[in-house]
């Protein structure tokens, strides 16, 4: 009998605790569910806000090079004219007329761009901007920021025909999708420029890890988060070395890291954009889906 009842109060005792067991872990369950799927929500409403305001932003970033120098223009005319007219020889009214071209052409070129009206003109208008400034020390830095143009401009193509989403294409490659590989190939060289060839243990790291990040842009694989680690890595650098605003107005150096600031902001705002649209159709990113 006394055995009897010892086994009968360790069978109750055993099926309460398993039955709590179950019970603590279908709450610790729950409440990880819940604590997962409000994660999740957070994630996904991150990620449409970002979708919505990131191009904004790389757009700005984009034109911030032209909008400066355009305003720069506008407020320092007659040393701007002067200049021209000192460095080319070429004369009161010559030197007057290139001031204005590129007042009138950065000035117009960045409001359609940020009104979004004849966004393509207003690219190629950029693209003699570029080619009237281009200097040689400034080379790769010029070509990049031609490369952001180009991913503006695919972004623009994409924009004119959204209308006709549902009316299937003749083939598997656009202009568009070649516009965007240039765009890719011409950002990364900005970044030959800020490899260093010396023996440090942190250059090397950092031409290793750089190339990498390179590369990847280059060819379209895992591109948004290559793109996205070379935007926080070019503005470190360009906040470090480009920092303008810790050098007095009156000093020639202040003007030169201004302009390879914007420069650089400009470069980052396409690699936003790059971070917004993807690689496009020709890129590995793509190639895997058919795969």
């Amino acid at each position: 009998m006394h055995w009897y009842r010892e086994s009968t109060l360790n069978c109750l005792f055993y099926c309460t605790f398993s039955v709590g067991q179950k019970c603590l872990c279908l709450c610790l369950l729950t409440v990880f569910s819940d604590l997962w799927s409000e994660k999740y929500d957070d994630k996904i409403q991150f990620l449409r806000v970002t979708k919505q305001y990131l191009p904004h932003v790389a757009r700005l970033c984009l034109i911030s090079t032209f909008l400066e120098d355009g305003i720069r223009m506008w407020f320092q005319w007659s040393e701007q004219r002067d200049y021209i007219e000192a460095t080319w020889s070429c004369g009161f009214f010559l030197a007057t007329g290139f001031v204005l071209l590129n007042l009138i052409g950065q000035i117009g070129g960045c409001v359609l761009v940020l009104s979004r009206n004849c966004v393509q003109y207003a690219c190629f208008g950029l693209f003699g901007i570029i080619a009237l400034q281009v200097s040689e020390q400034h080379v790769c830095l010029n070509l990049a920021l031609g490369g952001g143009l180009l991913l503006l401009l695919a972004e623009s193509r994409s924009e004119g025909k959204s209308m006709f989403a549902g009316v299937p294409s003749m083939g598997q490659s656009s202009p568009k999708q070649y516009m965007q590989l240039g765009g890719r190939v011409l950002l990364v060289l900005m970044f030959m420029t800020l490899l260093h060839f010396d023996s440090s243990f942190f250059s090397i790291l950092q031409n290793m890890v750089g190339t990498a990040l390179i590369v990847l842009v280059a060819v379209g694989f895992k591109t948004k988060l290559a793109a996205l680690t070379l935007v926080l890595w070019l503005l470190a650098i360009n906040v470090y070395f480009n920092a303008f605003w810790t050098v007095p107005a009156y000093k020639p150096m202040h003007d030169y890291l201004k302009y390879d600031f914007f420069q650089t902001l400009s470069v980052i705002g396409g690699l936003l954009l790059l971070v917004a649209l993807g690689p496009g159709g020709v890129s590995m990113d793509e190639k895997k889906k058919e795969w």
